[in-house]
C-alpha cells in the first residue's frame, strides 16, 4: 500500500474513533489499538511531511507558542443572556412569549454550561479559526488552543461556503481532579476550580500546555450557516450532531409547567452531568419568532437563563481581621474554618463594612451561613445564634489604621471607614500599583511584587518618584536584573506620553473611574482647567454627579496633591488631552460602529466622533443617530435597517467630516 492511501485510511480511522470515543462517549477501539495506529501515523508522516493532512489527529497535541492573542471580530455577536431567579420570573416570561406568538410556542430547554464561550468558524467544512467571546463582539483568537480539544471537529461532512458555531469550552470534573490530585503529588498549587482552569488552559500561549488539560466542548448555537435554512433551534442542533459535533443536551417543551419541570430536573441531576452547570437555559426554539421578538441592547428577548440558587454552608468565624484598601477604606473579613463551595474551599468571606457587621450581629465564634455569590465570592447570609458561644463580644471597627495608626473617619456619603494617614504604607503600595495599571498609566513590569519592594527599598514614597528612579537602583531588587531594570525604567519612561484621561485615571480620585476620567479629559482639555473647575461646572457635565465633583475638587486642592502634580509635570508628564475637539457638528448625535471598516480602526472612528462633539454606543437603539458600518457587519445592522436610523459606509462618514 502506498504511504498516502495508508496515512489517509489510517487517519480516517482514527477520526472516526476519536469521535465515537470524545464526542458519543460510545468507544469502539481498545486504546492499545488507537495508540499502535496513532504511532504508525506519525511514523508515517515524519517520514512524508508533504502526505500530512490538516486534518490528522497528530495536530491536536500543539503547535508552535505564540507570542499573544489577535483580536477578532464576531461577525455575529455573541449576546449574553438576562438572567432570572424565580419560578414567577420564568412563568412571567413564558406568559410574555406567548402573548406574542400564541399559545402553542416551542422552547428549547438546555443546561447552562458554567465554562468559556467560543465561537468555531469553518469555511469549506474546513475549522480555520476559533475565538473566545470577549464582550461579545470582540474576542481573542485562540484557535490554536481549540485544535486540541479533541470533540472539535476540524472538518466536516458537509462543505459550507461558511458556518460559524458556539460552543462552551469546559473542562470536566473528573478531568479537574485527577489534574488537581496530580498537582498536589507535585507540590504544585491547586486549580481552584473547573471553570477557570478550563478559562486559564484556553488562553495559555503555548497550546501544547492547553492540550495536556483534555478541555471539551458543548456546542449549543448555530450562528450562521451560508448555504442552508432552517426553521427551529432544535433542527440546527440535530444538524450539528449530524456534523459531529458534540451539541449540548436538549428538550423541545410546550407551556410553564413542562419548562419548569425540566428546570428542576436539570438541577437534581446536575452532578450527572460531565461538567459543572449553574443554570438552565430557555429558548424559544422557532427561528423565525426569535426574529419577530428581536433583541434588546444587551439580550435577546427570546431567551433567558434560569440562574440556580448558590449552594450553602455553615462555616465558623475563628478571626475576624482588616485590610486598608487603595483609598484608604478599612475593610473587614472573617476568617472562617475551611468549608467545599461551589467546587473551592472558602476560608474567609468579606463583611463589607460596619454597618453589615451590626445589622447581622456578626461576633468572633459564631456559626455562619455561608455562600458563594455568583458561584465566585464568598459571603455570609446569617448567624446561628442556636450555636453562639457564651461570653461572646460585638465587633467593632477599630479607631485608628491598623496599618499606620492614623485616626480613621467615616465617609459623609455611605458606610465606609476610611484611614486618614497621607503617608499610610497600605495605601501607598495600592496606589502605585493603581497608577501603573493597564487602565491608567499602563507601566509594563510594574505590578505589586516590584511595587512592595521598591517601597520597602525606599526607592519611592509617591508615583512622582517614579520618574526619578534609575535602572542601577532598580536593577539591585530580587530578581530583576539588568535587563528587565532597563525595560521597567522605559516604560517608565513611555508612560509621560499617555492622554490626560489615563492620568486622571491613574491619581485614583475617589468616585471617578476609567469612563469619568475619560469625559473630564474630553471636556477641559488641560489639568490646569480641570483643577480651576468648581464644583458647579463639574456637576453639569454628564456622567459627574455632585459626589464626584466633590470628591475631584477636595482632591485637587489637597496641598499633596497639588505638591505630586507639580512633580509629574516637572518629570516630563502629559497633562493634555489628545482627543481635542475641532467641532461641534456631532453634537447630540450618539455613533454606532459596526463590522471592519477599508481604512479606519474604530478607535480611530471615535476619536474622529469625539473630535466632533459626538459620542458612540456598544448598541443600537432608537437613541441612535447614525450606525456606521463596515464589512461583515451583523446583528447591529439589521436592527438599524428595522429601526429606520441613518446608516453610512466610511466613505459617506468621511464627507460628513469635510
Amino acid at each position: 500500500m502506498e504511504a498516502k492511501e495508508r496515512i489517509d485510511r489510517l487517519t480516517d480511522q482514527l477520526k472516526e474513533a476519536g469521535y465515537r470515543y470524545y464526542v458519543l462517549d460510545d468507544p469502539t477501539m481498545e486504546d492499545y489499538e488507537y495508540d499502535r495506529l496513532y504511532r504508525e501515523l506519525e511514523e508515517l508522516e515524519s517520514a512524508h511531511p508533504e502526505l500530512a493532512r490538516a486534518d490528522s489527529p497528530t495536530k491536536r497535541v500543539g503547535g508552535e507558542v505564540l507570542s499573544q492573542f489577535e483580536k477578532v471580530t464576531h461577525p455575529v455577536p455573541l449576546m449574553s443572556l438576562q438572567d432570572v431567579f424565580s419560578d414567577d420570573e420564568v412563568a412571567a416570561f413564558c406568559e410574555k412569549m406567548e402573548e406574542a406568538l400564541g399559545p402553542m410556542a416551542e422552547y428549547s430547554v438546555e443546561p447552562k454550561v458554567d465554562g468559556l464561550s467560543v465561537a468555531l468558524e469553518y469555511r469549506d467544512g474546513v475549522f480555520v479559526r476559533g475565538a473566545t467571546r470577549g464582550d461579545g463582539r470582540v474576542g481573542e483568537d485562540v484557535t490554536e488552543n481549540l485544535r486540541t480539544v479533541r470533540s472539535i471537529p476540524m472538518t466536516l461532512p458537509e462543505k459550507l461556503p461558511r458556518l460559524i458555531v458556539r460552543g462552551e469550552v469546559y473542562m470536566a470534573r473528573s478531568v479537574f481532579e485527577s489534574i488537581n490530585a496530580k498537582r498536589e503529588l507535585e507540590g504544585k498549587p491547586l486549580m481552584a476550580n473547573p471553570r477557570n482552569a478550563a478559562a486559564g488552559s484556553l488562553r495559555q500561549l503555548d497550546s501544547k500546555i492547553c492540550a495536556q488539560r483534555q478541555l471539551d466542548i458543548a456546542v449549543f448555537n448555530l450562528q450562521l450557516a451560508e448555504g442552508r435554512e432552517f426553521t427551529s433551534h432544535a433542527e440546527t442542533l440535530d444538524y450539528l450532531a449530524s456534523q459531529r459535533f458534540k451539541v449540548i443536551p436538549h428538550k423541545t417543551l410546550r407551556g410553564t409547567s413542562e419548562i419548569q419541570t425540566e428546570i428542576f430536573r436539570i438541577n437534581d441531576e446536575r452532578m450527572d452531568y460531565p461538567f459543572d452547570i449553574d443554570g438552565a437555559v430557555v429558548k424559544v426554539n422557532s427561528l423565525s419568532d426569535r426574529t419577530i421578538l428581536g433583541s434588546t441592547a444587551k439580550f435577546p428577548k427570546w431567551a433567558v437563563a434560569y440562574k440556580y440558587p448558590p449552594e450553602k454552608k455553615y462555616a465558623t468565624v475563628t478571626d475576624i481581621v482588616v485590610q486598608v484598601g487603595r483609598t484608604g477604606v478599612l475593610t473587614p473579613k472573617a476568617v472562617l474554618t475551611p468549608v467545599r463551595l461551589a467546587g473551592t474551599t472558602v476560608t474567609s468571606a468579606t463583611l463589607h463594612n460596619q454597618d453589615f457587621i451590626t445589622e447581622k450581629d456578626i461576633r468572633i465564634g459564631d456559626t455562619v451561613l455561608v455562600q458563594k455569590a455568583g458561584e465566585i465570592i464568598p459571603e455570609i447570609l446569617s448567624v446561628d445564634l442556636t450555636k453562639r458561644p457564651e461570653g461572646t463580644k460585638p465587633y467593632t471597627l477599630p479607631e485608628v489604621c491598623p496599618v499606620c495608626g492614623a485616626p480613621v473617619v467615616r465617609d459623609e456619603d455611605g458606610a465606609a471607614l476610611r484611614c486618614t494617614g497621607a503617608e499610610c504604607p497600605a495605601q501607598l503600595q495600592r496606589n502605585i500599583t493603581h497608577f501603573a495599571s493597564r487602565d491608567a498609566m499602563d507601566i509594563e513590569g510594574l505590578g505589586p511584587a516590584v511595587v512592595a519592594q521598591l517601597v520597602e527599598n525606599g526607592l519611592i514614597a509617591n508615583v512622582a518618584d517614579l520618574y526619578d528612579l534609575h535602572a542601577q537602583d532598580v536593577a539591585q531588587l530580587d530578581r530583576m536584573g539588568a535587563k528587565s531594570a532597563e525595560n521597567l525604567i522605559r516604560a517608565i519612561e513611555k508612560s509621560k506620553a499617555n492622554d490626560l484621561s489615563k492620568l486622571i485615571y491613574g491619581l485614583g480620585i475617589r468616585q471617578v473611574g476609567e469612563k469619568a476620567a475619560a469625559v473630564l479629559a474630553r471636556h477641559f482639555g488641560t489639568l490646569n482647567a480641570l483643577t480651576a473647575a468648581p464644583t458647579e461646572e463639574l456637576t453639569e457635565i454628564p456622567d459627574v454627579g455632585e459626589i464626584t465633583a466633590k470628591c475631584i475638587v477636595d482632591y485637587l486642592n489637597q496641598p499633596q496633591a497639588k505638591d505630586l502634580i507639580a512633580r509629574l509635570k516637572a518629570a516630563g508628564v502629559n497633562m493634555d488631552s489628545t482627543v481635542q475637539k475641532v467641532d461641534d457638528r456631532f453634537a447630540g448625535m450618539t455613533f454606532v460602529l459596526t463590522g471592519a471598516l477599508p481604512t479606519l480602526s474604530r478607535a480611530e472612528a471615535t476619536e474622529l466622533i469625539e473630535q466632533h462633539g459626538g459620542k458612540t454606543a456598544g448598541s443600537v437603539s432608537k437613541k441612535t443617530s447614525v450606525v456606521l458600518a463596515g464589512e461583515d457587519a451583523g446583528s447591529k445592522l439589521q436592527k438599524a435597517q428595522t429601526l429606520g436610523i441613518r446608516i453610512i459606509d466610511e466613505e459617506e462618514f468621511r464627507g460628513l467630516l469635510r
